[in-house]
């Protein structure tokens, strides 16, 4: 069974999905006229704009929704295992692809907002949706909506939970079932609770251990200062294959950047889609934006900042796939993984490093788990949308907490290798139907920018740019509208009566 997952993932992140990727994030790059690099001061102000109403949820919890779906275990054991792949220069291309990613995140987010709909006082939508609505292709957004559920209920639970079980067996020698235990309960108490209870959990959570993990960082990176202009060196030259040991391993460092960069940021894969359209705001623009800036904050730091503690102070290996032998060994016997940060970290913070790390790995993979949970129930409503079946959200949840406490008993090589399924097979489909979106999308924004040069807070109404299918951005128009007009009917009534009087 292990050597068909193990074949699956070859097949699918081939040089094809790779340089697809890359080439994906270059062209929404170039149409959209580096929109992740020409709106980053707008970022700041959308993300502080609050919710009209009790609906949906606000940008700013999006926006930390989001992020607790892109900073997981991808962003510190998946670093590592870039580098013991592909060598110091995966780093490189980890950044590269981070960057582009920026305008694949806006992208899919801005597209996710355009044909999402409303339920009762939630927002749905997402790569499904768009695929049903925007390209008009029901059976296949009902075959990406299956995959989805599948994906996120069953097959992407396990890595978070397996790095925290063997995290915490190596840090705390707790056993990983009874991790799996506690964990898995703490995350049913949480989806019972709704779209809303995980985006509120978040909001919370995300901002402080990002912060404290970054800190750490920092206090790191200056205790070895004198070690950081040769760490960019290496990383530059392996990136180009201009180093005398890595030199010859250039492909795995940009297949292992880039397929790592795709799992720690999500963008591409559409995951990030569900959190966009659950959203309430006035503009799609102002979501994708957000989105955007989520995948500059998730790679400039986060990603960057596990990278550098391991390459820094040589807490690594370098074995790629295929070799008999390792080209680099700092680490004798130590796997790739979260350990290789927990060691760089100890050896400025000792024990203290080991127990930041196991916080860290805790906290960032407990509030992704939280969202996969959200993103399969988004996949049930597409088929369930007024809620008729109760029972399917059901089974969906126990379905979820059993591959979650399986993934804490299980391999680790087997868990990542089920996620890399799951986001290969997600980024065909979305980078394929992001393509064929360019046009709506750029109609989107250059709606938002026409508006935004006019001095104008940005409201969208799709029949003005010749959209089609947006029925909730029609609804809101005219709703809008309605409430432009009132006041002024109000008005001109108060004039009229306070003239009549001033008469008599």
């Amino acid at each position: 069974m292990e050597q068909l997952i193990h074949t699956i993932v070859g097949y699918l992140w081939s040089d094809t999905l790779v340089y697809l990727a890359l080439g994906v994030g270059i062209y929404f790059t170039f149409i959209t006229r580096g929109v992740q690099f020409r709106y980053f001061r707008e970022m700041f102000r959308v993300i502080r704009e609050k919710k009209e109403d009790s609906s949906g949820i606000s940008p700013r919890q999006a926006l930390f929704m989001a992020l607790a779906g892109r900073i997981g275990v991808g962003n510190i054991a998946g670093v590592a295992l870039a580098v013991g792949m592909g060598g110091p220069g995966a780093i490189f291309w980890m950044i590269i692809m981070g960057f582009l990613a920026g305008a694949l995140a806006f992208s899919e987010s801005t597209v996710a907002q355009l044909y999402k709909f409303k339920e009762g006082d939630q927002y749905y939508g997402g790569v499904h949706y768009y695929i049903d609505r925007g390209l008009k292709l029901k059976p296949f957004a009902a075959i990406a909506a299956v995959v989805l559920i599948i994906s996120y209920t069953v097959m992407m639970p396990g890595i978070q939970m397996n790095t925290i079980a063997t995290t915490f067996k190596s840090t705390f020698h707790i056993p990983p079932y009874i991790s799996g235990i506690v964990v898995t309960l703490g995350i049913g108490l949480i989806i019972w609770g709704g779209v809303k209870s995980i985006a509120s959990a978040a909001e919370k959570i995300v901002p402080t251990m990002s912060g404290l993990y970054v800190l750490a960082t920092v206090v790191l990176l200056i205790s070895h200062y004198d070690q950081i202009p040769e760490t960019f060196v290496l990383i530059i030259k392996s990136a180009f294959g201009m180093d005398a040991v890595f030199g010859a391993i250039i492909g795995q460092a940009v297949n292992w950047g880039v397929r790592r960069a795709v799992f720690a940021s999500a963008a591409g894969a559409g995951e990030s889609t569900f959190a966009s359209a659950a959203a309430m705001t006035s503009h799609p623009v102002k979501q994708g934006l957000i989105q955007a800036f989520s995948i500059f904050f998730e790679t400039a730091l986060i990603l960057t900042s596990s990278g550098l503690m391991i390459l820094i102070t040589g807490m690594y290996n370098v074995t790629p796939p295929g070799s008999a032998s390792p080209l680099v060994e700092h680490v004798p016997g130590v796997a790739a993984g979260a350990e290789w940060t927990s060691m760089a970290l100890q050896t400025v913070f000792h024990d203290a490093g080991a127990w930041l790390i196991s916080l860290a790995i805790l906290v960032f993979a407990f509030t992704t788990l939280m969202t996969y949970y959200y993103i399969a129930e988004s996949g049930i409503a597409y088929f369930d949308r007024q809620n008729k079946y109760p029972i399917f959200k059901t089974i969906a949840k126990i379905a979820s907490l059993t591959a979650l406490f399986m993934g804490s008993i299980s391999s680790t090589e087997t868990m990542w290798a089920l996620g890399d399924i799951t986001f290969g097979s997600m980024a065909y489909v979305n980078l394929i139907a992001l393509i064929l979106l360019s046009k709506p999308l750029l109609k989107v924004l250059k709606d938002y920018d026409r508006q935004r040069k006019a001095g104008k807070d940005p409201v969208f109404d799709p029949r003005e740019v010749g959209i089609k299918n947006a029925t909730y951005w029609e609804e809101y128009a005219d709703q809008k509208k309605a409430s432009l007009i009132t006041p002024s009917i109000e008005k001109s009534v108060s004039l009229k009566k306070n003239s009549s009087r001033k008469i008599a």
